[in-house]
């Protein structure tokens, strides 16, 4: 067995991709992956793409690619390599015994990106759930891979920890973490009803990873979040008050950004924060519009959107970073109730947003005009934290009162 110098910090990579016929541009597919093994602090030193009629089964690649790749290992000085799709435990040991060196697949490097910005305490614990559930299906692939790594990409959360540990021990703990991530679905499911309880209408930012959707809630409701050109630089949703008007507003939920081949581990894992969208009344979808990948990544925040459930919902898409953006052109999302172009840099399109969603909430609202007697003072009370107070004027009689009201609290003013 070839060993590495553990005191090494950068892990130098080649990158392997396959062009299947009729698939996507598996040069493309590269482009992001290597962003992502930026994320992970890897240096990336080569690529390797092989066009094939299938993924091999016991390699990933053919044998001429393998002795391929050999060499380019040798000539870069890389010390690893990261495949674009999600290899078996077969392909795994396969692979590592061939090239001696590490090896890892998109899957484990998406979940590594996950374990480093994991904050929260449910944030970690799906993230630990993710990880476990991969690795207890790969014990025979990853072992001799990843013990000699001493650190760097596939060794963060609870990596570190013996992947040799039997599958009876990783049960039990997928069994403890499963336990916890359902205390914590509990809270959120309560926090859930005390909104609908509220009357408060939820919006969802959704988007493809690095889209902006916390620069634009930073925008509107100045939540401080970590605005970072990495991907997935937000995992934890934030949930943050919006104003529309004067007296109406509605709360604004950031989410985990999706990319392609998103990991089932994860979507699973993460069910909870991702359904977000599922609860929200509103969905605003955040698209980067100086990608050059723009449609392929719309594609797959709606095939993932369908794959959560989220279905019926107004949809405002808002085609972000205008600043970057040479051509201005009229631009719109046929899936979309609402197309907007906006940057959340100049903060171009905010206002249009505002009005568009005091739209939308207005069709769930109805106008009255009343005169209520002053012992009865509390149901303005009632308006002003649920609906829109567009007049309170003291007169002898009473208090005139004009206002939107939602459907939900019609009875009760």
């Amino acid at each position: 067995m070839v060993g590495f110098d553990l005191r090494e910090t950068t892990e130098k990579v080649i990158l392997v991709g396959i062009q299947l016929d009729g698939a996507e541009d598996a040069k493309c597919s590269l482009d992001e992956l290597e962003e992502l093994a930026r994320t992970a602090k890897a240096e990336v030193k080569g690529r390797l793409i092989q066009s094939r009629e299938a993924v091999h089964p016991v390699t990933y690649i053919g044998k001429g690619k393998l002795a391929e790749l050999k060499e380019l290992l040798w000539e870069t000085d890389a010390n690893g390599i990261i495949c674009d799709d999600e290899l078996t435990s077969v392909q795994l040991r396969n692979l590592e015994e061939e090239l001696q060196c590490k090896v890892i697949d998109r899957t484990l490097l998406i979940l590594d990106i996950f374990a480093a910005r994991a904050v929260s305490g449910e944030g970690k614990i799906q993230v630990e759930l993710a990880q476990l559930r991969y690795r207890a299906s790969r014990l025979s692939g990853l072992g001799s891979s990843l013990s000699r790594l001493g650190g760097g990409i596939g060794t963060r959360g609870p990596g570190e920890k013996k992947l040799e540990t039997d599958r009876r021990l990783i049960r039990e703990r997928i069994s403890r973490l499963k336990r916890e991530l359902k205390e914590v679905e509990k809270h959120r499911d309560l926090i859930r009803r005390e909104r609908k309880d509220s009357s408060l209408k939820v919006a969802a930012l959704v988007g493809y990873t690095s889209a902006g959707k916390s620069s634009i809630e930073n925008r509107l409701t100045d939540a401080k979040i970590l605005e970072d050109a990495m991907l997935f630089s937000t995992l934890d949703t934030t949930t943050r008050t919006l104003y529309l008007s004067r007296t109406q507003k509605i709360l604004l939920t950031d989410t985990v950004g999706f990319i392609r081949k998103l990991p089932h581990h994860l979507i699973e894992a993460f069910k909870s924060t991702l359904e977000e969208a599922k609860y929200a009344d509103i969905i605003i979808h955040v698209v980067d519009t100086s990608n050059p990948q723009m449609d392929m990544q719309m594609h797959v925040v709606y095939d993932t959107l369908q794959t959560l459930g989220v279905q019926g919902k107004p949809i405002i898409t808002l085609f972000n970073k205008q600043d970057k953006v040479e051509a201005k052109s009229s631009i719109r999302d046929g899936a979309a109730d609402y197309s907007i172009l906006c940057s959340a840099k100049t903060g171009q399109g905010m206002e249009e947003l505002k009005e568009v969603l005091m739209e939308i909430i207005r069709r769930e609202q109805i106008y009255i005009e009343r005169l209520y007697p002053f012992t009865e003072a509390w149901r303005i009370q009632l308006i002003r934290k649920n609906g829109e107070l567009l007049l309170e004027e003291y007169t002898p009689e009473g208090i005139m009162t004009k206002a939107y009201v939602p459907k939900e609290i019609y009875g009760q003013v």
